[in-house]
C-alpha cells in the first residue's frame, strides 16, 4: 500500500473540511460517547473557522491511498521548524498504518526541518500513542489550569478553555 501526499485542490477544500470534522468527531465519540461536550461549534469538535485558518496559513495535503482520499494534513514550515497543525485519517482507514506512512512522507518532503511540534487534547489516546510510540515525538508540555498556554487569553487567570477543560499536550520531535 503506497501512501501519497497530494496538494489540496481548490475544488476539494469543502470536502477536506468535512472529512477533517468527521475524523475529529469520531475520536471524541470513541472517548466520550454521545455525552460529549467538547465541541467548538455546531456539534463539531473542531470548527470550520479553525480548519479554514489552518488551511489558509499552511501547506495542505490530501493523504491518498490507491487513488482514494483517506485523510489530510496541514503543516507550517519556517526554516528548520515545522508545525503539524492538522493530521487526520478517516475512520474507515484507521489501523492500516496510513497515518505513520503519511508522517514518514512529511519528514522526507521537509528534510530541512529539525524540530517538529504539534498539540493534541489530553483525551485523544490514539493521537498520544501515534505521536509518541509511532512517530517518535516527546511530550514536552502540558497546558492546563495550572500551566496555561501562553498567548491564549481563554486560558489565562486560571481559567480553562471550555473545549478542553483537562488540558492539551504539546509534542516535539527533534531530528538530528
Amino acid at each position: 500500500m503506497e501512501v501519497k501526499l497530494m496538494p489540496l485542490a481548490d475544488n476539494d477544500r469543502e470536502q477536506f473540511i468535512l472529512d477533517n470534522q468527521e475524523a475529529f468527531n469520531y475520536g471524541a465519540l470513541e472517548e466520550f460517547g454521545r455525552r460529549d461536550d467538547h465541541f467548538e461549534e455546531d456539534d463539531q469538535i473542531i470548527s470550520r473557522d479553525t480548519i479554514e485558518q489552518a488551511i489558509d496559513e499552511g501547506q495542505v495535503y490530501r493523504i491518498v491511498v490507491a487513488g482514494q482520499k483517506v485523510g489530510g494534513i496541514v503543516l507550517k514550515i519556517d526554516g528548520d521548524k515545522g508545525d503539524l497543525d492538522l493530521l487526520f485519517i478517516l475512520p474507515k482507514a484507521h489501523n492500516k498504518g496510513i497515518g505513520y506512512q503519511a508522517w514518514c512522507a512529511v519528514e522526507s518532503m521537509y528534510p530541512e526541518v529539525k524540530v517538529w511540534e504539534t498539540m493534541t487534547p489530553y483525551f485523544e489516546q490514539r493521537n498520544i500513542h501515534f505521536y509518541v510510540n509511532r512517530c517518535g515525538f516527546k511530550i514536552v508540555e502540558f497546558f492546563n489550569k495550572f500551566h496555561p498556554e501562553p498567548g491564549e487569553p481563554e486560558m489565562r487567570n486560571d481559567e480553562l478553555d471550555d473545549q478542553f477543560p483537562d488540558g492539551m499536550f504539546r509534542f516535539e520531535k527533534r531530528i538530528e
